[in-house]
């Protein structure tokens, strides 16, 4: 429900993954307040427990087989570029592809095959970070050159650098991560 900008955050992402994808689902606790967000479908999580990990093993689990590309409502600034490339990057052997800059992954935005549900399911009950149970399963990263790109928000400091960010390239001028 978070604006940017004087629109909910989640309609970013939202964007991008619309103009690639066929199909895009929002995944969400029972009791999260989510905006009017026409065409999306919404698939609800077990209420517990509360760990990102829980809504990739639940959106694995409805796609039926199919590998489900991951990107997290607080990144704003994700391209349908970026997008297309996770979607078609081959994983190899690794049961994900990670968008990634300078090696510093962004668990929340990757192509995730089916095999990553069970290894993420045992992570999430043991509550294990993010970051560190996704780099245990060894996704193949996919570099990203510009790290924009992953910038998501965590906080209201976070929200207004979005902003400022927005306004920069509205006015055709460099932003300063």
């Amino acid at each position: 429900m978070v604006e940017l900008c004087g629109w909910p955050l989640i309609t970013y992402p939202l964007a991008a993954l619309s103009a690639v994808l066929d199909e895009v689902a929002i995944i969400a606790k029972p009791d999260t307040r989510l905006p009017s967000l026409p065409a999306v479908t919404v698939w609800i999580e077990p209420q517990e427990p509360h760990h990102p990990l829980v809504g990739i093993v639940q959106a694995l689990g409805l796609a039926e087989g199919r590998p489900v590309l991951v990107c997290a409502g607080d990144l704003p600034f994700v391209s349908p570029e970026l997008v297309a490339e996770l979607a078609i990057a081959g994983p190899g052997d690794a049961p994900a592809v990670i968008a990634a800059h300078d090696g510093s992954q962004q668990p929340l935005l990757g192509c995730y095959q089916p095999a990553a549900a069970l290894p993420l399911a045992e992570a999430a009950r043991r509550r294990d970070p993010v970051r560190a149970a996704v780099a245990s399963i060894g996704p193949r990263l996919l570099e990203v050159d510009d790290p924009e790109l992953l910038f998501n928000v965590n906080a209201p400091e976070d929200l207004l650098q979005a902003a400022a960010i927005l306004d920069s390239r509205r006015r055709g001028m460099p932003s300063r991560m």
